[in-house]
């Protein structure tokens, strides 16, 4: 904690009541009593402003303790909770004018809190903030400006100077689904219950039978071993590789809701890597534009969600077009065995993807290929719009033409073996992790 600074500012009552003195020896020029009345009234206010003064500067000592509490890192697109202690070592109650110079990437420049606190109170003010970009963020002075009863001058104290904070890929988010899938809880968070459909897995155990097991998996040997019903007991296959692969490109740096297509991309990573690894299966990222830009190898070691979110932390994009080519022969290159491979990326019509259609060809017949792009929320909501003139026809027709396209790719995407995920970004974790288990209970992957 810095030591406060001491300067004094004039308030808007010291204004308004200079303001009323003025016209009142304004007034006095013509009537002498009201010329001696604002003489006797500006000598009491000086004597006030002296008094308010003394009573905020009356000791050298912390009169005012304060700090701002701010996380190690923040969550990208999630609300941030943030705390600012104070504490009142006045003899008497105090008003705090609190200005907070929280990073220029917010772009928040009315931040003010105002509070109360009568002698010897401490309080934690909390307040939030939601970043949409991920990188280094630097919080300037945390500003209290304290005056007293008079309020004719306050007096400001500054704590903590230079802070310098990360934003992360949403850990919030990951926390919160990690929990659902740990208390079993997941239809909570909107994931769907989806019956075991294959019985493709592995051996587990042998048990005694209860009441409800599948008469199918009974042991006939182990029972008569026994002389007591024992049954097979299974459980998903495991160590299969799952790869989140991302498109660094032009296409994903169409803004919603303030971020980008890219960081809803890196936060639903972030969330199916975890879930996979808590699945006992392996995760891995590939990060892609015109070049690779990064490759981590699918892998469930404790440190691979530090590795994946250090690798997501670090991605910067460009506006280059995405080299389809390229991800194709480096996945056949560095990629042999069989795997979940979820491709984040965007299409707007059908022409843009025509060049790359027979490279997802390809890749389905050696893995299973999950083509992950997003419905345009602007064209949405002009398609279900009533148009009002002819123009507005014109603006709907075209609009209903792109979302039929994205329909298209759907269907032009399975009639070659790959799979596809249509989805609002702000769904795009729930339905990522929906077609992973979908996937698991069929035994595809």
């Amino acid at each position: 904690m810095k030591n406060p600074t001491k300067n004094i500012f004039i308030t808007s009552r010291l204004y308004f009541v200079s303001g009323i003195l003025i016209f009142l020896f304004i007034f006095g020029n013509y009537y002498p009593i009201i010329f001696a009345l604002a003489k006797a009234l500006l000598m009491l206010f000086i004597a006030l402003i002296l008094i308010d003064i003394l009573m905020l500067y009356n000791s050298s000592k912390f009169k005012l303790k304060g700090e701002r509490t701010v996380p190690e890192k923040l969550s990208n697109g999630d609300e941030n909770n943030l705390k600012i202690y104070l504490k009142n070592n006045y003899k008497f109650p105090i008003q705090v004018d609190i200005i907070d110079e929280i990073p220029h990437q917010f772009q928040k420049r009315d931040f003010l809190l105002k509070r109360k606190l009568n002698s010897g109170q401490e309080k934690k003010i909390t307040y939030k903030l939601r970043p949409v970009k991920r990188g280094n963020y630097i919080f300037g002075n945390l500003n209290v400006y304290v005056s007293n009863v008079l309020g004719f001058v306050q007096r400001r104290f500054t704590f903590n100077e230079g802070q310098e904070v990360p934003v992360y890929p949403s850990f919030i988010q990951l926390r919160k689904y990690e929990l659902f899938a740990i208390s079993n809880r997941l239809t909570e968070a909107g994931i769907k219950k989806i019956r075991k459909i294959s019985n493709n897995n592995e051996f587990d155990q042998i048990r005694t039978y209860i009441k409800g097991d599948d008469f199918r998996t009974i042991n006939w040997k182990a029972t008569a071993r026994k002389s007591s019903l024992m049954v097979n007991q299974y459980q998903d296959e495991k160590a299969q590789r799952v790869y989140s692969i991302i498109d660094m490109g032009r296409t994903m740096k169409m803004p919603f809701n303030k971020m980008s297509l890219l960081d809803y991309a890196i936060n639903a990573t972030l969330v199916i890597s975890n879930i996979a690894i808590y699945k006992q299966d392996k995760a891995g990222v590939i990060t892609f534009s015109k070049e690779i830009h990064s490759i981590l190898p699918a892998n469930r070691r404790n440190s691979q969600m530090y590795q994946i979110s250090e690798l997501l932390y670090k991605q910067k994009t460009n506006y280059e077009e995405a080299n389809i080519e390229l991800l194709y022969t480096t996945i056949k290159r560095k990629i042999k065995q069989r795997s979940l491979l979820l491709i984040y990326t965007n299409f707007e019509g059908l022409v843009s993807i025509e060049r790359q259609l027979k490279y997802f060809k390809q890749l389905a017949k050696s893995h299973l290929v999950v083509c992950i792009f997003f419905k345009n929320s602007e064209l949405e909501e002009i398609t279900e719009k009533r148009p009002k003139n002819t123009e507005e026809v014109y603006i709907k027709t075209i609009a209903e033409k792109f979302s039929y396209e994205k329909l298209l790719i759907i269907k032009e995407l399975k009639k070659h073996g790959v799979h596809s995920i249509l989805t609002e970004p702000q769904n795009l974790t729930v339905n990522t992790i929906n077609k992973y288990l979908e996937f698991k209970a069929k035994g595809m992957i």
